[in-house]
């Protein structure tokens, strides 16, 4: 399974509900990486998308402990262990987390390999991702030369769990 998240230099993700930070060259590198896979994220974070709708071109799977909630376009679940049945058969390669928090919190341990968009400035936070870079669990296996957006620089990483099957 693989995870994709933007972190600034102090591997925070968000303030409030919000992201911290929106780069139109990320939102492409996401499309590149999942197009054709399978997408898991929170309510919330779908309805941060434009026009609160799934991706296209990929199956959606909102993880949500709202019991009413349904989008059309998705798959909605509501517990781990559910998101786990739907998931069974699947390629794990083609599993992509997108968050938000919650969700983060709860796949990180299953993935083996996480694309790390680090941006190089320090915000006002109060989510954050742990530190991949301090965790012993985590390698940096490959980084993007320097990218720019206006005032900030940022990187493309990948990371693999050490011993994982990424």
């Amino acid at each position: 399974m693989n995870l994709i998240v933007t972190v600034d230099e102090n591997w925070a993700i968000g303030k409030g509900e919000k992201q911290l930070v929106q780069i139109p060259a990320v939102q492409r590198h996401l499309q590149q990486l999942t197009v054709g896979g399978i997408i898991v994220m929170g309510r919330k974070t779908l309805q941060a998308m434009p026009q609160g709708q799934p991706l296209y071109g990929r199956d959606n799977i909102i993880l949500s402990s709202n019991r009413r909630f349904s989008v059309k376009g998705a798959k909605t679940v509501h517990a781990l262990e559910e998101l786990k049945e739907e998931l069974a058969g699947a390629e794990q390669n083609d599993i992509y987390v997108c968050g938000g928090d919650r969700v983060y919190k709860q796949l990180l341990p299953y993935c083996d390999t996480a694309y790390v968009t680090m941006v190089e400035k320090s915000y006002v936070a109060d989510i954050y991702l742990e530190n991949l870079d301090k965790s012993g669990e985590w390698e940096l296996a490959e980084e993007s030369d320097e990218q720019t957006y206006f005032d900030i620089t940022y990187y493309f990483r990948k990371y693999r769990r050490i011993g994982g099957k990424a």
